[in-house]
């Protein structure tokens, strides 16, 4: 069942990818937060969960500061009881530093998430014997400016070798995995795990919890819910955190 070798093998795969302009600056958490990337996988992967859980790439206060997809920095330390020492990227933005633990911005994504994981299920336990959560690209891109860039505007030709090991690496994860769903968090997650996997598992859609999305402000926590529900992932006679 273990997926750290898969991981290792795109650590590395994609680290030899070249990407230019408008993209100055690449942070590759699964290499200088590795240690605590191993940690979240050692303790909470497992065979036959219900579902995989698919975000899009590192947030720049969340897996690139912690390692952890969508990693919050007290859901990380706090909730899983992970921390481990986070080293520097080779190349670090001015704008975007990496503090690992010490730093004191919240990702507001990984709170969303990983707060309503915690207020549903108490110990992150009773998520993870559920769910897993995974980030199809394990790069996070910055411009000049520090804004993020995203990987799905990437030009075709540096998109396309990127996209091939990551849809590899996700078709690892799931067979060892072995969900009964998978489950894309936001619409480019959902579009990749179909072109990746096919419909084999069967592949659903929740919504994403970034606050640039109107729909997830309005109360992300009850929509996912309701998701989850109309899924039948979550137990009909548990009682609602929102």
């Amino acid at each position: 069942m273990n997926i750290l070798p898969a991981l290792e093998t795109l650590r590395d795969a994609v680290a030899r990818l070249h990407f230019g302009p408008p993209i100055t600056h690449i942070y590759n958490p699964l290499e200088y937060a590795w240690e605590a990337h191993r940690l979240y996988v050692s303790r909470f992967a497992k065979k036959g969960i219900d579902a995989l859980w698919i975000g899009m790439n590192p947030g720049p206060f969340g897996m690139a500061q912690t390692g952890v997809p969508f990693g919050e920095i007290n859901a990380v330390r706090i909730w899983m009881g992970i921390e481990a020492p986070i080293q520097k990227p080779p190349r670090e933005h001015p704008k975007r530093p990496v503090q690992g633990f010490a730093c004191e911005r919240s990702e507001v994504s990984g709170r969303r998430l990983w707060g309503w994981a915690r207020d549903y299920f108490g110990k992150p336990e009773a998520f993870f014997q559920k769910f897993f959560v995974y980030n199809y690209c394990p790069l996070s891109f910055m411009e000049e400016s520090g804004r993020n860039f995203t990987p799905d505007k990437l030009p075709e030709h540096e998109r396309a070798p990127l996209f091939s090991l990551c849809d590899q690496a996700l078709r690892q994860v799931v067979e060892a995995l072995r969900p009964s769903l998978v489950l894309g968090i936001g619409t480019f997650a959902e579009k990749r795990a179909k072109a990746a996997l096919g419909t084999k598992p069967p592949i659903a859609r929740i919504l994403h919890p970034s606050p640039a999305s109107p729909a997830a402000n309005r109360g992300w926590a009850e929509a996912a819910e309701k998701t989850l529900h109309q899924l039948k992932l979550l137990d009909p006679g548990q009682a609602s955190s929102v």
